[in-house]
């Protein structure tokens, strides 16, 4: 089918997008699956390309928002589709689209209080900034369904001991799970990696805030901090990292009831909760400008640099490392990996 679309529309697949069309129909068929779809539930899809994943939510039941960015296929999907009234083709950069709005300007305002899923088979380059762009988004989705990078979907579903960065922001926000592994030749055309579908069930409030967490921003300041040197056990990355005196981080790691030569890769999310306990107060960050953000709370020093008490915060508690946010959106770190 998808050739037979390619020469009506005369179309080809652009490789600066990541266009990579799903040919598979078994693959199709785990991904509507894993998607647990109701009649009458709202999908936002993000890329919908061709419109054959698109059809077949259409024929679930689902009611459907594709974002498409290339223009060219926002007039072949609307054509194509034109025969289901419940498909709503966006012509739009999803990262520039609140979903919030795109569910306002596209649905009903008696629906607008459902919750609504991620469905998406991902270009590799977007895929962190579209996980972060839902996850601390509010609405949050209830359910993603992704296909990803490989190596990419290994590492948010990782357990202790191949945690990274990205696994543990992920799981900050969803339990992830690997539904099905994707050969590349899969999809027309060809990418030069293999992929993974993957779903995240989304929590409608993290589990960490609801134990504790206030501060969001603060707790990712952490986490990015021990993860700023991986390979290095924890009291070398954080002592470098925090530009704190090693004996004071093997303290304040043995008073979280963490063993100071263990590495970032090892540790639960509880574990980085307790970590970001006490560590907390050590760690000046400005005031982030106000933004409505649910799960956010005040930074621990003021825009001079200050503590509230008025102490002067040390140039280490100060500084803020390069990428480091001043606001307490935790965002999702870029892909390192290129499947392109």
């Amino acid at each position: 089918m998808y050739r037979q679309l390619l020469r009506q529309f005369d179309f080809k697949p652009k490789k600066r997008l990541g266009q990579h069309f799903l040919v598979d129909e078994a693959v199709l068929e785990r991904i509507l699956s894993a998607a647990e779809l109701s009649p009458g539930d709202i999908v936002i899809e993000i890329g919908p390309g061709l419109g054959i994943l698109t059809e077949a939510l259409a024929k679930q039941g689902a009611r459907v928002i594709g974002v498409e960015l290339d223009v060219k296929l926002v007039a072949l999907l609307k054509k194509r589709l034109a025969g289901f009234p419940d498909v709503k083709i966006v012509h739009a950069d999803v990262l520039k689209a609140a979903p919030w709005q795109l569910l306002q300007d596209n649905l009903p305002a008696c629906d607008l209080v459902r919750g609504y899923k991620v469905i998406a088979n991902l270009p590799y380059y977007i895929t962190s900034p579209v996980l972060s762009h839902f996850l601390e988004a509010q609405p949050r989705p209830s359910k993603m369904v992704v296909m990803v990078q490989k190596e990419v979907g290994e590492a948010i579903a990782a357990a202790p001991g191949k945690m990274r960065l990205l696994s543990v922001k992920t799981q900050f926000y969803s339990r992830p799970a690997i539904v099905s592994y994707v050969p590349a030749a899969s999809f027309y055309p060809p990418p030069k990696v293999d992929s993974v579908v993957l779903r995240l069930d989304v929590y409608s409030q993290p589990p960490l805030v609801k134990s504790g967490v206030s501060d969001v921003a603060g707790f990712f300041d952490i986490v990015m901090h021990g993860f700023s040197a991986p390979r290095k056990q924890l009291r070398n990355s954080l002592a470098h990292s925090l530009e704190m005196p090693p004996g004071q981080v093997v303290s304040l790691l043995e008073k979280a009831g963490i063993e100071p030569k263990r590495r970032a890769e090892t540790l639960r999310l509880e574990e980085w909760r307790e970590l970001w306990k006490v560590f907390a107060p050590f760690l000046c960050r400005p005031e982030p400008f106000t933004s409505g953000h649910p799960e956010r709370s005040e930074g621990s020093c003021d825009a001079q640099g200050k503590l509230r008490e008025g102490e002067e915060c040390s140039p280490a508690q100060g500084k803020l490392r390069e990428g480091s946010r001043d606001s307490s959106v935790a965002r999702l770190p870029q892909n390192d990996i290129r499947g392109e």
